[in-house]
């Protein structure tokens, strides 16, 4: 299945939908991603900006989603950024914490195989800060 996201003002995905892969495979056999869009416009009777987007994060970094945005000088789609101190990581499109997350075992917890499960964190935004739960 090949999936689609509607690129809206600000460059803003308003909308994802799929489609059979049939339908932006062209007579040679290899998708064509225009074809995709055309489809999806003459079904709607729109001509609406549509790009296509990977579920598997084939290309384009990161599955599209509602809210996300569509940059395309990176190729990519981001994700809405959650805090506001966080940063791009450009290699991934993703956003980070400006501090690493802790990774300790304190807690003591194992997994079903005996390992240690790492200990729970979360982000508070007013101190910038990991806390553990």
């Amino acid at each position: 299945m090949a999936h689609f996201a509607k690129i809206g003002s600000g460059n803003i995905v308003e909308q994802v939908i799929v489609i059979n892969n049939d339908v932006i495979t062209d007579a040679n056999g290899q998708e064509q991603e225009q074809l995709g869009k055309d489809f999806i416009n003459n079904l709607y009777g729109t001509n609406d900006a549509w790009v296509q987007t990977s579920y598997n994060h084939n290309f384009r970094k990161n599955f599209a989603g509602i809210d996300y945005l569509w940059d395309p000088e990176r190729n990519a789609f981001i994700p809405p950024k959650p805090y506001v101190n966080w940063i791009l990581d450009e290699d991934t499109c993703l956003w980070k914490a400006p501090i690493d997350k802790p990774i300790t075992y304190e807690d003591g917890f194992k997994d079903h195989n005996n390992n240690p499960v790492p200990d729970k964190y979360y982000w508070d935004e007013q101190y910038a800060k990991w806390n553990k739960f």
